[in-house]
C-alpha cells in the first residue's frame, strides 16, 4: 500500500473509529474526487462505512443528503455524494435521494457507455435494493457500459447477470419490434433469442448450432423465417431512442447497439440452419451491406455482424445464396468482409472443380428473365412484363382487358400477392446485380480474361440478365472488334460477325484514332448507351516528362483531395488505403496490387493540415484532407514503402534482411496497366479534388487553399475532362439550345438573355461576362433536366455541365434566389 493511500484509509479509520460522521462524509466525498474509483483500498474503505451501525450511517447518509441538496458543489461532485449514498443506504428505512437518483439513471440511459461505471453500478443496486426495476434503457446502458469498459467489471458483471430482461437492449428499431413481438410468442422464442445472444465467436460452434437447431425444431422452420426476417429488415434504421453524443464520440445513433449486435449475429447464423429460400438470401446479403454502411468516426457500421451474414451465406445451399456472395463480391470494400467472401467463393469453385472467376459468372441468376432483359408473367387475367431497361428493372402491367396499366390490377393484388411480391423483389434485385455486375466488368481490362465463343455466348451475350450489360459493350472475337446491335454482333460498318474461338473486352489501348472514333459514331448510330466508358474511355500514354523522371509518374501530383471521399473511391476500384489520422503513425501509400501483371501500383499521399482542429481533421483525428504526390509501380512482392501521417519522404521498410527494391521504370510497364492505373488516378483527383466544389472560392480554412481551387477550377483539363470537350463537341449541335452553346478550349460557352457563362469542362465551374465574375451553382440530388441521348454511363460531371448549361440558357427564367442573386 502506498504512503498516499494508507494515509487515506487511516483517515477514514479514525473517523469511524471517532463516530465522526460529518469529518467522515467530507473525507470521502475527497477520496472519491481524487481517486474515480473505489477499487482497491477504496473497497476497503467502503467496506468499513458499509459495517457500521445503521444509526451512523443513517446519520452519514443524511449529511450527504443535505450536502447534495444545498446545489453548492459541482455536477461530478453532486454524482459521487448520490453514488455514495446509495452505497451506504440499502436497509436504512427511507429511500433517501430517490428522486435524484431515478432522474441520474435516466441520464445515463441516454448515453452509449458510462465511464463511472461504479457508479452506475452503485445507483442501479439501490434501485434494486428499493425494491424497483429497472428500466430497459437503464439495463441497455448497464449492458453495453460492461462491453466497454476497462475497470469496475467484476462488480458491474454480476449486476449484469441478474438483469435478464429485456432480452434485448430495447432503443434499436428492429430490437424494439422483436421485444413487442416477444409478448405474443412462446417461451421458446425468449430462448433462442437468449441462444442469438451468445454468438460472441467468429463463427459458430458445433455445440452452438446443435443447440439452434433443436430451438428451430421446436419453434418450427417456416416460423422462424418468416418471423426473423422483417427484424432484420429493420437493422440499421435510425434508433428510436436518440443517445446524446460525446465530444469526441462517433455517431453512435447510427451505430450498432453491441450488446443487440450479438443477436444480430446469432440470427444470421440461425437462419444458415433453415432449408434454403430465396428471401432468406436475400435478407443476409442486405444485412451485410448495411452493417457496412460507414459512420462518421466510426467507419463502417458492425463489421461483426456484416461477417456474420457473409458466413451464413457461405452456408446456405442453392443460387440465391451464392448468387448474393458474387454480389457482394463486387460491391463490398471492407477488406476483412471481402476475404470472407472470397474465401466462401474460393470454396465454391473448389468443390466445383472451377476456377474463381467461373464461379462468379455461374453464379448471376436470370431472376426469372426468359430471355435477355425481359420476361413476361401471367398473373390470373393480368399480364405482368419485367424488362430492363439501361441500369435499372421495370415492371409494366397489362388489365385483364389488355389496358396498358401504371400499377398491378387490384385482381393481382387481391389473388396474387405472393407473386406480386416476387416479382417486385425480383426487380430490386435485377438492380441491385446490374450494379454490381457492371462493376465487376469494369475490372475486366487489368484480369487479361479471355473467353472461348461458346462460353461467352452463354454466361454473357445470352445471358438473361448480363446480357442487358454485354451487349452494350465491344468485344474482339479472334482480334476482329465487334458489337451487338439489329439482334447480332457487328463490326464498326455492321458487318456480322457470326463465330470465333476466343473472345476479350476490347479496350482502346493500342488502337488507331480511326478505329475509335468509328465505334463512337457507332454507338450513337445504334443509340447505344455504355454501362461505363469503354469507346469513350481515356488513355494515358506515357509522357515525356514522365520518361525524364523514369521511375514516377507526377501527372497527379500536388492536388488537395477531400480524405473520405478519396478513400472511397479507393476502396471501390480496388486499391487499398487507411485513413490518415493526425498522430505521430506512418502509412504506407494508396496501392493497387494486380496479381495477373506482377505490379504493385502506389500513388503517394499525406495528410494536409496544420494541426489537429476544426476545418483540419474531424471529431476522432483523421485529416479532412490529403495532398497527392507520385505514381509509382514495383513488384507485387516488393517490401511496403511508409511515410509519416503528415507528411515527410516515403521510405521503404526492410524486414528480416530484405533487400531494398527500386521503382519499376514507367518504360517497363504494359501500357495497358499504365493507362488504367493512371485512369484510376485521374477518377480520384477529378471526383475527390476541392477544385471541383463550387463553395470552395474562398479557399477555405484561412483562404490558403485559394490558388489551388482557382488553378484546378479554371486551368488546364485533365484525360478525363478532355474526353469530355471531345464528347460535348458531338452533343452540342444536337441540343434545343445549340444555337446558343460555343466550345472554346477549356470551356463551354452558353449565351442567355442576361448574360454570357463559360462553364469550365473539368470541374464544372462557372464564370460570367462581363468582368469573369464566379458563380457558384450547387447541383441538386437528383439530376436535371432531360440532357438527351449519352453514349456511356457514370460521369456525373458531364450531366451537372449538360444541366447548368440548359438554365444559364434561360437564365431570365430562374427562379432560385440563391443564383438569381449573382445573375
Amino acid at each position: 500500500m502506498g504512503g498516499y493511500e494508507a494515509e487515506q484509509l487511516r483517515c477514514v479509520r479514525q473517523h469511524v473509529e471517532d463516530d465522526n460522521m460529518g469529518e467522515l462524509a467530507v473525507a470521502l466525498v475527497r477520496i472519491g474526487a481524487l481517486n474515480n474509483t473505489w477499487h482497491g483500498d477504496g473497497a476497503t474503505m467502503l467496506e468499513l462505512v458499509r459495517a457500521l451501525p445503521q444509526d451512523s450511517r443513517l446519520r452519514l447518509a443524511n449529511a450527504w443528503v443535505a450536502r447534495h441538496r444545498s446545489g453548492s458543489d459541482s455536477e461530478r461532485i453532486r454524482d459521487i455524494v448520490l453514488t455514495l449514498v446509495g452505497i451506504v443506504g440499502r436497509d436504512l428505512p427511507d429511500d433517501l435521494l430517490s428522486t435524484e437518483r431515478l432522474r441520474k439513471l435516466e441520464d445515463y440511459s441516454r448515453v452509449s457507455s458510462v465511464y463511472a461505471a461504479h457508479e452506475l453500478q452503485r445507483l442501479a443496486e439501490a434501485e434494486l435494493a428499493a425494491g424497483r426495476e429497472l428500466s430497459g434503457h437503464v439495463v441497455a446502458v448497464v449492458r453495453r457500459t460492461l462491453m466497454t469498459v476497462y475497470y469496475g467489471k467484476q462488480n458491474l458483471g454480476e449486476l449484469a447477470a441478474r438483469l435478464t430482461e429485456p432480452v434485448l437492449n430495447p432503443g434499436e428499431a428492429w430490437a424494439d419490434q422483436a421485444l413487442d413481438e416477444l409478448a405474443a410468442l412462446d417461451g421458446h422464442w425468449r430462448a433462442l433469442l437468449k441462444h442469438a445472444l451468445t454468438a460472441t465467436a467468429a463463427r459458430p460452434s458445433a455445440a452452438w448450432e446443435r443447440t439452434g437447431r433443436e430451438l428451430i425444431g421446436t419453434i418450427g422452420a417456416e416460423t422462424v423465417r418468416t418471423t426473423v426476417l422483417p427484424w432484420l429488415a429493420l437493422a440499421g434504421r435510425p434508433r428510436t431512442l436518440e443517445l446524446v453524443r460525446g465530444k469526441y464520440e462517433a455517431d453512435i445513433n447510427q451505430a450498432c447497439d453491441p450488446y443487440n449486435a450479438n443477436a444480430l449475429r446469432g440470427l444470421a447464423w440461425l437462419l444458415a440452419l433453415l432449408p434454403p429460400h430465396p428471401e432468406t438470401a436475400r435478407a443476409l446479403g442486405a444485412l451485410t451491406e448495411t452493417m457496412l454502411r460507414k459512420v462518421p468516426g466510426l467507419g463502417p457500421r458492425n463489421p461483426k455482424v456484416a461477417n456474420a451474414g457473409v458466413t451464413a451465406l457461405a452456408r446456405v445451399e442453392g443460387e440465391a445464396a451464392l448468387a448474393e456472395l458474387a454480389r457482394l463480391a463486387a460491391r463490398v470494400t471492407y477488406k476483412g468482409t471481402l476475404k470472407l467472401i472470397d474465401a466462401a467463393l474460393e470454396a465454391r469453385a473448389t468443390a466445383l472443380g472451377l476456377s474463381r472467376d467461373e464461379i462468379e459468372e455461374l453464379a448471376v441468376p436470370a431472376y426469372g428473365l426468359t430471355e435477355v432483359g425481359r420476361a413476361v408473367h401471367r398473373l390470373g387475367e393480368c399480364t405482368a412484363e419485367l424488362t430492363v431497361s439501361g441500369s435499372r428493372a421495370g415492371l409494366t402491367w397489362l388489365s385483364a382487358a389488355g389496358k396498358q396499366v401504371k400499377a398491378p390490377p387490384a385482381a393481382v393484388k387481391r389473388d396474387h400477392p405472393e407473386e406480386l411480391k416476387e416479382l417486385k423483389a425480383a426487380a430490386k434485385d435485377i438492380d441491385k446485380m446490374l450494379s454490381a455486375q457492371a462493376e465487376r466488368l469494369d475490372r475486366q481490362f487489368l484480369a487479361r480474361r479471355t473467353w472461348t465463343y461458346k462460353t461467352w455466348r452463354e454466361r454473357y451475350l445470352d445471358h438473361p440478365l448480363v446480357g442487358t450489360l454485354a451487349r452494350r459493350l465491344l468485344w474482339t472475337v479472334d482480334g476482329t472488334a465487334c458489337g451487338f446491335a439489329d439482334g447480332e454482333l457487328r463490326g464498326p460498318t455492321d458487318d456480322p460477325v457470326t463465330d470465333g474461338s476466343t473472345v476479350a473486352l476490347w479496350h482502346p489501348v493500342g488502337r488507331e484514332a480511326d478505329e475509335v472514333v468509328a465505334w463512337r459514331d457507332w454507338l450513337e448510330r445504334h443509340g447505344i448507351t455504355q454501362p461505363f466508358k469503354q469507346a469513350h474511355r481515356e488513355v494515358y500514354p506515357l509522357t515525356d516528362a514522365e520518361r525524364t523522371t523514369g521511375t514516377y509518374s507526377n501527372r497527379f501530383a500536388g492536388h488537395i483531395l477531400r480524405q473520405h471521399q478519396f478513400h472511397s473511391l479507393a476502396a471501390v476500384r480496388g486499391w487499398t488505403n487507411k485513413l490518415r489520422l493526425c498522430v505521430d503513425d506512418s502509412y504506407t501509400p494508396a496501392y493497387r496490387e494486380l496479381p495477373q501483371w506482377g505490379l504493385r501500383a502506389e500513388y503517394w499521399i499525406e495528410g494536409e493540415g496544420e494541426g489537429w482542429g476544426p476545418g483540419e481533421t474531424t471529431e476522432s483525428g483523421s485529416y479532412l484532407r490529403l495532398r497527392t504526390d507520385q505514381v509509382r509501380f514495383y513488384p507485387i512482392d516488393a517490401p511496403h514503402n511508409h511515410a509519416h501521417a503528415g507528411g515527410g519522404p516515403y521510405e521503404m521498410w526492410l524486414r528480416d534482411g530484405q533487400d531494398r527494391v527500386e521503382a519499376l521504370p514507367l518504360t517497363d510497364i504494359p501500357a495497358l496497366v499504365l493507362s488504367e492505373v493512371l485512369r484510376d488516378v485521374d477518377l480520384f483527383v477529378g471526383v475527390a479534388s476541392i477544385g471541383n466544389d463550387p463553395t470552395w472560392q474562398d479557399g477555405g480554412p484561412g483562404g490558403r487553399f485559394r490558388e489551388y481551387w482557382t488553378s484546378y477550377g479554371f486551368g488546364e483539363l485533365n484525360q478525363s475532362a478532355e474526353t469530355r470537350r471531345d464528347l460535348l463537341t458531338r452533343l452540342v449541335p444536337r441540343l434545343a439550345i445549340a444555337d446558343r452553346c460555343a466550345m472554346d478550349g477549356r470551356f463551354l460557352h452558353v449565351r442567355g438573355d442576361l448574360h454570357t457563362y463559360k462553364i469550365h469542362l473539368g470541374s464544372g465551374n462557372i464564370l460570367r461576362t462581363p468582368n469573369d465574375q464566379y458563380v457558384c451553382i450547387v447541383p441538386k440530388a437528383g439530376g436535371g433536366p432531360d440532357t438527351g441521348y449519352l453514349p456511356f454511363e457514370g460521369d456525373g460531371l458531364l450531366s451537372v455541365i449538360l444541366s447548368k448549361a440548359m438554365m444559364l440558357a434561360r437564365d431570365a427564367e430562374i427562379t432560385d434566389p440563391t443564383i438569381v442573386s449573382q445573375l
